[in-house]
């Protein structure tokens, strides 16, 4: 079986993540490819979405989750993703046990005696008016059931797990700021969520949409992104149609066939990536992308510059000028390149008033 080694994972994941090069796609294409962006910072989707695609406009974006083809809701990992309306619709279902899960998992002391499914009609009987609602509001207006419980768990329950809800616009739009307030998506979308399959053809879509976005990948870096727990049987059931390769710990990888996966010495351009980006969270073994002695970046929130395809600095942004702070010493040639990208990102965010960079010293 064919060994690939860390750079060969590396290039095929910025190839798939679109970060290898800019990809000339429509956003909503690029939101499906990917799988959906993480996106509990609301600003955050629009940096990794002009790191990967060219002349990226968000006003584009801010149009698709206006016109709601595009919606922020909770699903991988009970995180908050933008996904495409098709998607959600589709593969919420597959999600509730383990977002019922993730919840009790935080709150299984305070819920201890809540029948969940007399705590979701009752939230389901409160939106019904078709008034957007805030977690607390929603939370608060059932809270005389279960006084015992205290509102927070009451509202994570149900607004993470037992109903399908959209954050509505003006939350996430560009530039706009807003309170969560939530509708059930069905309302939103004009649709009832699909059921669950039960041929579980929904497992076996993700585990390919993963691939193509991700690959190639153990089950456990499938597992890591979407926080399922049961999709061995979806693996089983399209194995015939992958190919397998291992990687240097011995660890089988998944792959589809004609998915890209490029010369390891392919050139890779420095890239600047939002927080909590899928290009690294959506793994269970990081080293491909990111060194285990900075993993915990990645899930503190850091913006981080990938430089010759791995994490090399951290980011941010003060009076509109991008500030990187290197990890590891830069070379001349790759310090030129992230005052170049990096110049051109200040000059997106400020709307084109500054393209201000500074590269501290390590």
């Amino acid at each position: 079986m064919t060994v690939l080694d860390a750079r060969s994972l590396n290039r095929a994941t910025l190839a798939r993540q679109l970060l290898l090069d800019r990809a000339a796609l429509p956003v909503h294409d690029a939101v499906a490819h990917l799988g959906g962006l993480q996106a509990q910072e609301p600003q955050e989707p629009f940096t990794g979405l002009w790191s990967r695609l060219r002349d990226f406009d968000p006003a584009a974006l801010s149009d698709l989750l206006a016109g709601r083809r595009v919606v922020r809701t909770h699903l991988m990992r009970r995180t908050v993703h933008l996904l495409t309306a098709e998607d959600v619709l589709a593969w919420r279902a597959r999600f509730d046990a383990m977002l019922r899960q993730r919840v009790l998992g935080t709150y299984r002391r305070e819920l201890e005696g809540v029948d969940l499914d007399e705590l979701a009609a009752a939230g389901r009987a409160v939106l019904a008016d078709g008034e957007p609602r805030s977690m607390g509001e929603l939370a608060r207006a059932v809270a005389d059931r279960w006084p015992s419980c205290g509102p927070r768990p009451l509202g994570e329950m149900l607004i993470a797990a037992l109903i399908p809800v959209v954050q509505l616009p003006p939350r996430g739009l560009w530039r706009a700021k807003g309170g969560v307030r939530n509708l059930p998506l069905a309302s939103w979308l004009g649709r009832e969520i699909d059921p669950l399959d039960p041929a579980d053809g929904v497992g076996q879509e993700l585990v390919k949409r993963y691939l193509a976005a991700f690959g190639p990948a153990s089950s456990a870096d499938l597992r890591a992104w979407c926080g399922l727990a049961g999709l061995p049987a979806a693996v089983k059931a399209v194995r015939a149609e992958l190919v397998t390769f291992r990687d240097e710990r011995g660890r089988e990888l998944l792959d589809l066939p004609d998915a890209p996966r490029p010369d390891p010495d392919t050139p890779a351009p420095a890239r600047f990536l939002p927080a909590f980006d899928n290009a690294i969270l959506g793994y269970d073994d990081r080293t491909r992308i990111i060194d285990d002695a900075h993993r915990g970046l990645s899930v503190a929130g850091e913006r981080v510059v990938l430089v010759d395809g791995r994490v090399a600095a951290t980011w941010t942004v003060e009076a509109e000028e991008v500030v990187v702070r290197p990890l590891r010493r830069l070379t001349r040639p790759e310090r030129s390149a992230v005052t170049e990208e990096g110049a051109q990102l200040a000059a997106f965010l400020s709307d084109g008033e500054s393209d201000r960079i500074r590269v501290e010293t390590t």
